[in-house]
């Protein structure tokens, strides 16, 4: 069960599970690069979506591939989440990986031979992926870090692609917004485009929120949702020690960069609230938080939060996380209403306990597995049956807003409205300068 549609004008009026530790990256988060020679993502974006324009496929083209029994790919990304993701589509037996693109090139070289890519089709750089678009790929798979998603999805739209998402889907309100239009973009263009939250995935969780939903537990009362584990990027920060100011070094530590991940809160954290904005089904009308330090990476995320989202109807929800320290490891939101309450975790239990009725939804043993291998299945299942309703897009997007409400609300210390935070619209933008196209 999907939330309901997110909509422009929700929009305008409201307006880890960790293998990532590989994905394609580049850099400088304390400038903005608007200097000479730095590359903003808006000038990214347009030279990309110029790029791809110029190698968009016929509708027909991609109509036909949706009869084909194996679909080609290609992959965005490649360090350790791209090439497990890349080994579970193989699996699947309806997927054939054809071409690959990273920034690195040994990355590239290592996907390359793992997936049998010939060499003419394997591209390195940060314009890798739009030559990579120009192969005749029915799909494409995006593992890279979060701050290129919108381009980089935008682009493979352009393109005729059929997109895969890892997500957050951004790091800021533009990139969201630039989401949110690329699905609008994928459905009027025939393309399946498809966010790869595992959660959503799992029926115990479909089977969780459809409950709440329908009424089980009565009106919602409020709700908390927590995201607490150890450290998560300590081999991104001794690699980062070694040398802070080299770009490269700097992008393939993009993991503890702020600007590039989003901070822990969007990049990881956004597991929990994404559960419960499904739960809620809204997006919050403000947020109060704070937060802070407390390891010694030299990164400059944050390794705390605590957030207050006050959603409509002043119901509550407390989130706290922790990327530090020891001794616990979940991934929780709990809601609770006036006849029972909801209680998921990522790692274990999810049940729905009413005064007089219990959904008991079992231990997820593996759900970062079993929930990729779900939508791997379900990606490939729209693709051959012309299914482009792509449903995840908009909750995805409510979800990642509401992660930047905190963000924001916690870095002010102070309380931030909906409202305020789409005003301002604020841009991330990092200088990649320093880094071979």
């Amino acid at each position: 069960m999907n939330a309901r549609p997110y909509s422009e004008a929700d929009l305008t009026r409201r307006s880890s599970p960790d293998a990532h530790a590989g994905r394609f990256a580049p850099f400088q988060p304390h400038t903005r690069g608007t200097g000479p020679g730095g590359i903003t993502r808006r000038r990214f974006l347009a030279t990309g979506a110029a790029a791809a324009g110029l190698t968009l496929l016929r509708p027909g083209l991609v109509r036909g591939t949706a009869a084909q029994e194996t679909l080609t790919l290609g992959l965005i990304g490649c360090g350790n989440r791209g090439q497990w993701i890349g080994e579970l589509f193989l699996k699947h037996g309806g997927y054939r990986i054809t071409a690959v693109a990273d920034y690195f090139p040994d990355r590239v070289a290592e996907a390359g031979e793992k997936f049998g890519v010939p060499e003419q089709a394997r591209f390195t750089g940060l314009k890798g992926y739009l030559r990579l678009l120009e192969q005749p790929v029915d799909a494409v798979v995006i593992e890279t870090p979060p701050w290129f998603h919108p381009a980089q999805a935008w682009d493979s739209v352009e393109a005729g692609k059929h997109v895969f998402l890892a997500k957050p889907i951004a790091v800021d309100v533009p990139g969201c917004r630039r989401i949110e239009e690329a699905g609008r973009r994928a459905t009027e263009r025939k393309l399946c485009f498809l966010v790869d939250f595992q959660t959503r995935a799992h029926p115990s969780y479909q089977e969780a929120v459809r409950r709440v939903h329908q009424g089980m537990i009565g009106a919602l009362i409020n709700g908390e949702a927590s995201y607490l584990c150890g450290p998560t990027w300590r081999h991104m920060d001794r690699l980062l020690r070694t040398d802070p100011t080299n770009p490269e070094i700097r992008l393939r530590a993009w993991g503890v960069d702020r600007k590039l991940s989003g901070d822990v809160i969007v990049e990881q954290n956004i597991h929990a609230i994404d559960v419960a904005t499904w739960f809620l089904d809204a997006a919050p009308v403000s947020a109060w938080g704070s937060g802070g330090r407390k390891r010694d990476f030299v990164g400059d995320c944050w390794d705390h939060f605590s957030c207050v989202f006050r959603f409509p109807n002043d119901l509550l929800v407390n989130f706290i996380s922790k990327q530090v320290g020891s001794g616990i490891d979940d991934i929780m939101c709990r809601v609770y209403g006036f006849k029972g309450y909801a209680d998921t975790h990522y790692f274990g239990r999810v049940m729905v306990r009413a005064d007089d009725d219990l959904f008991n939804g079992g231990e997820l043993a593996n759900l970062y597995t079993d929930g990729a291998v779900n939508n791997i299945a379900e990606f490939h299942r729209t693709i051959r049956s012309g299914d482009v309703s792509n449903p995840t897009v908009a909750p995805s997007v409510r979800s990642n807003l509401t992660a930047i409400l905190g963000r924001t609300a916690a870095y002010r210390r102070a309380e931030v409205t909906w409202d305020e935070m789409l005003r301002a619209n604020e841009a991330w933008e990092v200088d990649l300068r320093g880094l071979k196209e």
